[in-house]
């Protein structure tokens, strides 16, 4: 989702809040900042920067600011780079003003999560860019660090990108080890279309252009083509054009997006992006103080 500035909605704040504490309890521990305690009076105030160090999208500039603002409510904050925009090496993401001993104990949870998510926005910004000429869809997958995957999937937006599921109970995907189990693709929809609602899409994985005829007949809602060659790939959606929604997955990357998206696939998953796309250097650096 976006508003009408084309900025993606950022996820309510009661929605992280529990990512947040849980982080900041994580690394004030049981005493606290012995540092900044012993140092830094508790009435003293400080503005300081966020700061981009290398060149990428921003994600995460509010979640960030939610980190400063759990420590004292009265931090206050202008952005000047909301997510989902470019920044340049050495750009100014935020101005904050407020408790000095805020400030610095938030600092490093802030970081991490503004790093983190901003190194999946710029990672998804590559491939969106890479597929540009074509109608498809870059889209994220369930591989998110645990208790991070909201954050992460709405990073994936924040660089262009598309959601897939945000868990099991989102939708049916009948993987490779679920027709296994259940003797065939066949018997693997049948099975699941007996469980499931009818607002419930129905989506299935296969290999092989014999699997996916066969689950064409069933007229499920999509098929994942999994590590096709684009060869074959590409009469894969010929078979399902105007029949299920086509989803390749399996290495894809910068260099293979255009070629994938060029066979007229409808959405590319991306697993990489959210397991393993590096963190953007990002800092807070804080101004003298007269």
């Amino acid at each position: 989702m976006t508003d009408q500035t084309g900025w993606p909605d950022s996820p309510h704040p009661l929605l992280y809040d529990k990512v947040i504490r849980r982080a900041l309890r994580e690394d004030l521990g049981r005493a606290g900042d012995l540092t900044t305690d012993a140092i830094v009076p508790p009435a003293a105030k400080a503005v300081a920067e966020l700061a981009a160090r290398a060149s990428g999208r921003i994600a995460g500039a509010e979640v960030a600011l939610s980190v400063f603002r759990r420590l004292d409510p009265d931090v206050r904050a202008e952005i000047r780079l909301p997510d989902g925009a470019d920044a340049e090496a050495g750009a100014q993401i935020a101005i904050l003003r407020g408790s000095a001993r805020a400030l610095l104990s938030g600092e490093r949870t802030a970081l991490n999560l503004l790093g983190r998510l901003s190194g999946i926005a710029t990672a998804t910004r590559t491939i969106v860019t890479a597929v540009a000429p074509y109608p498809a869809r870059v889209v994220c997958t369930r591989k998110t660090t645990p208790g991070l995957r909201l954050l992460e999937k709405y990073a994936v937006r924040a660089g262009g990108g598309f959601n897939h599921r945000f868990g099991l109970d989102d939708a049916v995907l009948i993987k490779d080890n679920h027709r296994i189990v259940a003797g065939g693709v066949t018997e693997a929809i049948l099975r699941a279309r007996r469980h499931v609602g009818h607002m419930v899409k129905i989506e299935v994985e296969v290999d092989t252009l014999e699997q996916l005829e066969e689950a064409l007949a069933l007229e499920i809602d999509a098929v994942l083509l999994d590590n096709m060659s684009v060869e074959i790939l590409s009469r894969a959606v010929q078979m399902a054009r105007g029949k299920a929604v086509t989803e390749a997955s399996g290495g894809i990357n910068s260099a293979t997006a255009a070629s994938v998206a060029a066979t007229g696939v409808d959405l590319l998953s991306v697993g990489w992006l959210t397991h393993s796309a590096p963190a953007l250097d990002v800092a807070l650096d804080f101004h003298p103080t007269r």
